[in-house]
């Protein structure tokens, strides 16, 4: 159910509706200008008072009891009052309240709640009363009042107080004892006081004017003078003094406290105390003063019923102080308000020094209000309460009037830099970049707000816990989670917020953040780069004992080797510059000067993006600065717990990083071009390391293996080659994109053991004169005998065959010997075999004699390139295994379109794997 905003429900006071609240002091009554006429009019007119006033039960029995003692009756009645209450706690609203009850009489019943008041008191009218008021605040100890207005110059409280009372004739009794500035006695006193009527004496902020009036004695004859009085109060039937002390406490001398000690003494000892304490009637003052109140609307109720409830089905996560099964009275009771805006200041706030309980709160909720109204109508903002959270602290208006009441306003940077006030606050920051549900309730300026105000009340450890905050904050259709999850950001992001086991504290003390955030800017670059490559090494170094190359630079700086290579990029090479790719492929085809053989033994890994890393390390490299000031710092046990804790995450953070910012792996296919694959989304707990996770994902295609079939030989032997020897073999897994690479080179051995057994190839070494010196075929070959080497050939199984059946006349074979020492296999030397046989004689020669035989043979002329394997068939491979063969080829080639240097060095590559000569004679262009 979408519950409407408060703003169409209830409305403010005209003045907060147009953005014109009232000042501080328009909430602050001042006595003299009541008197003279120069008050407000909500203060000035007595109609309009009671209309905004909210008759309180302790106001109410103040009234009683007073106009009783003014009506002559004694019972159950003081003739003299104490207002004992908290300094800006409603003492001057009651004395003006007195005022205009004494000065209306007959005429005060028609005021809003007179006639209850009268009713009570058991009268049937208020009597007319003579009223004299004396303000500490005003009342000047050295002017005074009057001599050149054409009234008596009244130098003393007597003298003003006689002078309202009774005009000329009142003063002129005690005009001698102002004159002299002496304290009348109670005889003066009573003939002082109006005989005919009954008389009310307000006397309001007396410390001010003790404070001031000290150095000249009247301090001391003020006291005589309350004392005097407020004996001759007693004993008249009709004769009230209401008297209020203080100035605030935080501003008084040594000297003011000692007096304020000896009048509150003296006052409790003749009059009555009276508390003022407004407490669970203070929302019902707030409304009648803030709104136009006339009683809860059906819309409120709805509101309120909705958010009852939301706390019962809630309870379990709501803070114990809170009545749960009154929670639709205490609604109801605060309406437009949330329960926890107006409860922080009694619960909290009120133990501040500086806190104004009534007037104080109506400072705050006058301006808080017509903010509120304005921002709900113009930012569309839908809150069904005025809540903690929706407090304007981007106001500085707002704001200078909160620290005023907390007495701090150094928590002017905590605010700004982390709430509101600034356009980058931290908690604006993060509302902008959350989910739309979260941006649209400004949750983390919510969450922030309400720790501000439940963390700043004037405790010995002011904290906002996680149930007052789920309290203050949630709504009926919001998720409660998402608090907690507000609350981890604003914790790792805050400069002043502190955090201890779900206890927030917003204070001016800069937090471990802020200190991070200092140390960061004084990072160096070359640190970071270090602390990054360090951590990449560290990461790339687990795993299997594959080659690693870190960061080369150059070419060269990459050895050309048959065995599979890891080449770490640095982090500034990353996937998404042009000239990493440039930088790869240069390495694919050269060594340094040379051009590279095994270019598909490199697998490239490559950074997603350094800045993340760079990041990342900044940080750790910042919370050790901090750890080794720690001392300097004067860190409490909490944050050092708290920095022990950052830096092993940061140094967590930075590993993980690594791991999700090398996801590139590149190598060569086929065709010599670069081929990427993205690891995707990794982490630690992916793999035992880094590169057994690359290792398996090329594994996975068939990219790597460490189990080559013999098969895979006999489909890529190379055409030219009749014999092949494992050196070459080897090397073509390492050097051509068309062999899978090989985790290790003895995987070769084992392919070629169990080739010669299978009888897939023959393995044999050759004599000087070309005959063989051992040949395996069809039996077992150990991997261990498996020789790699430019002298050990494989050649084909037709090959082996053909050697075989030259081979008719059984050969002696020597006795199988077996190397203890190694505890090797029996090995059995073949013998050798000598050249195989010249070719048979073609069917139908003539003459059967032996063939004649001739030293040989040399042929040159012209093969055309289309015939070129024919002519290897046809003529040279029956040669193949004769010693004396050797073959020189001479090509020329030159097309009209020209050779590019990258054809020429892939040539060159070609004829290294051959193991033949890669000079080529370079054949000039015509522009040359």
């Amino acid at each position: 159910m979408r519950l409407k905003p408060w703003y169409k429900v209830i409305t403010p006071r005209e003045d907060l509706r147009d953005g014109r609240p009232l000042d501080a002091s328009e909430f602050a009554v001042h006595l003299d200008q009541v008197r003279d006429g120069r008050a407000p009019a909500v203060y000035q007119n007595p109609r309009e008072f009671f209309e905004r006033t909210y008759l309180t039960q302790n106001l109410s029995a103040l009234a009683v009891e007073v106009i009783r003692r003014l009506s002559g009756i004694k019972v159950e009645t003081s003739p003299v009052f104490n207002m004992t209450t908290q300094f800006g706690g409603g003492k001057t609203h009651a004395l003006t309240l007195l005022y205009h009850l004494a000065r209306g009489g007959a005429s005060a019943a028609e005021w809003k709640g007179v006639p209850l008041l009268l009713s009570d008191a058991g009268i049937t009218k208020v009597p007319e009363a003579a009223v004299a008021v004396f303000v500490g605040t005003e009342f000047d100890a050295i002017t005074g009042r009057g001599g050149t207005d054409g009234t008596p110059h009244r130098k003393t409280p007597w003298g003003e107080i006689a002078w309202q009372l009774g005009g000329p004739e009142g003063f002129s009794v005690v005009a001698e004892h102002d004159e002299q500035l002496t304290s009348p006695g109670g005889d003066v006193i009573s003939k002082m006081l109006p005989a005919d009527r009954p008389v009310l004496i307000l006397l309001d902020e007396l410390m001010n004017f003790v404070s001031r009036s000290r150095k000249s004695g009247l301090a001391a004859q003020l006291y005589n003078f309350l004392q005097n009085l407020s004996e001759a109060a007693r004993s008249r039937d009709n004769v009230v003094l209401a008297v209020s002390i203080p100035a605030s406490e935080l501003e008084m001398t040594a000297e003011d406290q000692s007096d304020h000690e000896r009048l509150k003494k003296l006052l409790d000892r003749l009059g009555k105390a009276v508390i003022l304490s407004a407490e669970a009637e203070t929302s019902e003052i707030i409304r009648r003063r803030l709104f136009e109140w006339y009683g809860l609307p059906d819309e409120a109720r709805k509101t309120v019923a909705a958010y009852a409830d939301w706390m019962v089905q809630h309870r379990t996560q709501l803070p114990n102080w809170f009545p749960v099964d009154n929670a639709r009275e205490e609604l109801a009771a605060c309406y437009p308000f949330h329960p926890s805006v107006l409860s922080v200041f009694e619960r909290k706030w009120q133990a501040l020094p500086r806190f104004q309980q009534t007037r104080g709160i109506l400072r705050l909720l006058a301006l808080w209000v017509s903010r509120a109204y304005m921002d709900g109508y113009k930012g569309a903002h839908k809150d069904p309460l005025i809540t903690l959270g929706t407090a304007p602290l981007e106001d500085p208006m707002f704001r200078a009037a909160v620290f005023e009441q907390l007495g701090e306003s150094r928590l002017e940077a905590a605010v700004t830099t982390d709430i509101a006030g600034k356009a980058h606050a931290h908690a604006v920051r993060l509302d902008k970049e959350a989910t739309a549900e979260v941006k649209k309730a400004r949750l983390h300026r919510k969450v922030a707000t309400t720790i501000f105000f439940e963390s700043n009340g004037g405790q010995q450890r002011g904290e906002a816990t996680l149930p007052e905050l789920r309290l203050a904050v949630s709504e009926p259709d919001l998720d409660i989670g998402n608090i907690e999850q507000c609350l981890e950001a604003l914790t790792d992001t805050c400069y002043y917020l502190s955090a201890e086991k779900n206890r927030y504290r917003f204070s001016f003390q800069p937090n471990l953040n802020k200190l991070l955030a200092d140390r960061r800017a004084t990072v160096s670059g070359e640190a970071i780069r270090d602390r990054v490559r360090a951590e990449i090494q560290k990461v790339f170094a687990a795993g299997k004992q594959m080659e690693r190359i870190f960061f080369p630079e150059r070419t060269n700086q990459v050895p050309d080797r048959p065995a599979l290579t890891f080449v770490v990029l640095a982090p500034e090479n990353d996937a998404g510059d042009p000239g990493t790719m440039r930088f790869m492929e240069e390495m694919a085809k050269e060594a340094g000067t040379s051009s590279r053989t095994y270019k598909s033994a490199l697998v490239w890994c490559v950074a997603e993006s350094g800045t993340v890393l760079s990041e990342e390390a900044r940080k750790v490299l910042a919370w050790e600065a901090i750890q080794s000031e720690a001392a300097d710092l004067k860190l409490d046990t909490t944050q050092l717990r708290q920095l022990d804790e950052n830096l092993k995450r940061a140094r967590r953070d930075l590993h993980e990083a690594v791991w999700r910012t090398y996801k590139n792996v590149y190598l060569l296919e086929e065709g010599n071009t670069l081929r990427k694959i993205d690891l995707g989304l990794v982490h630690s707990s992916a793999a035992d390391s880094l590169p057994a996770l690359i290792l398996g994902r090329l594994v996975q295609e068939d990219l790597v293996t460490n189990n080559v079939s013999p098969n895979l030989l006999i489909r890529n032997w190379p055409p030219a080659l009749p014999e092949w020897s494992t050196k070459s073999v080897r090397d073509a897994f390492f050097a051509s994109p068309k062999f899978p690479r090989l985790l290790t080179a003895d995987a070769v051995r084992k392919t070629i053991s169990r080739g010669v057994e299978e009888g897939f190839f023959a393995c044999v070494t050759k004599a000087a004169d070309g005959t063989y010196e051992s040949f395996r075929y069809k039996e077992p070959l150990a991997e261990s005998d498996v020789e790699i080497s430019g002298d050990v050939y494989l050649i084909p199984k037709e090959a082996a065959e053909a050697y075989l059946e030259s081979r008719k006349t059984p050969q002696p074979v020597p006795e199988p010997t077996r190397d203890e020492e190694k505890g090797g296999r029996p090995y059995v030397a073949p013998t050798s075999p000598g050249p195989l046989p010249s070719a048979e004689p073609k069917a139908g020669a003539l003459s059967t004699d032996a063939p004649e035989v001739r030293g040989g043979f040399r042929w040159s002329g012209e093969v055309p390139a289309q015939k070129w394997m024919n002519f290897y068939t046809k003529v040279l491979s029956r040669f193949v295994t004769t010693p004396g063969l050797k073959i020189t080829v001479t090509a020329k080639v030159s097309p009209d379109s020209g050779v590019t240097e990258s054809t020429l060095r892939d040539l060159k590559v070609a004829l290294r794997e051959l193991g033949l000569n890669e000079e080529i004679e370079e054949i000039p262009t015509d522009r040359d």
